[in-house]
């Protein structure tokens, strides 16, 4: 990392809206409390959780530049709303000149996840989840819970499942990744 936490929180302060960089701050709470727990590093997932969304504010245009240079999944296209993570890892290597590559791919897959996530993709994902600063209590309470109750996975399930539920009720695409992963944690719950 080539900058402080301090010249980072300044940068995301002047470029995320005020709600986004609360979240950014939740994110990152959330996050180190999490690698605590599931002893993973916690300076790091602190780091990421910070930086997780550095990209969400960016201009249109903006971010239409920087994805012509990522490759980017299924579906991911089809919603702006997951834009900005592909977007994020780019911008944390080229502006912050992270070279971290766990770092860089718990970034990149915040938002829609992949299989075979590892637990530290899983706590940047759920961190962003469930931070206590600005996530609505009746959408994280169920996950946290899963969380205590289940551990990373059963949150993980929790998570997209509700994400797959509210996809079909506001009649969006889902990607077929987001099944995938899914499927694949509902079978090993099973197990």
């Amino acid at each position: 990392m080539n900058y402080t936490i301090d010249y980072i929180k300044n940068w995301l302060n002047a470029n995320l809206d005020s709600e986004r960089f609360e979240h950014s701050l939740g994110t990152a709470e959330c996050a180190k409390e999490l690698a605590k727990r599931f002893k993973l590093d916690e300076e790091k997932a602190y780091f990421t959780g910070l930086i997780h969304d550095c990209a969400k504010c960016l201009p249109k245009e903006e971010m239409q530049e920087i994805l012509t240079n990522v490759t980017l999944e299924c579906g991911e296209l089809e919603n702006p709303k997951t834009h900005h993570a592909p977007a994020g890892a780019y911008v944390a290597r080229k502006e912050f000149g992270i070279d971290d590559n766990e770092i860089l791919s718990a970034i990149r897959w915040h938002t829609i996840g992949k299989l075979d996530m590892t637990d530290f993709e899983k706590i940047i994902y759920l961190a962003d989840k469930i931070e206590y600063r600005t996530r609505p209590n009746e959408y994280a309470q169920p996950i946290r819970e899963a969380l205590k109750n289940e551990g990373l996975d059963g949150a993980m399930l929790i998570s997209y499942k509700n994400t797959i539920k509210s996809l079909v009720d506001r009649n969006l695409t889902i990607c077929t990744a987001t099944i995938d992963i899914y499927n694949e944690l509902l079978k090993a719950k099973v197990k």
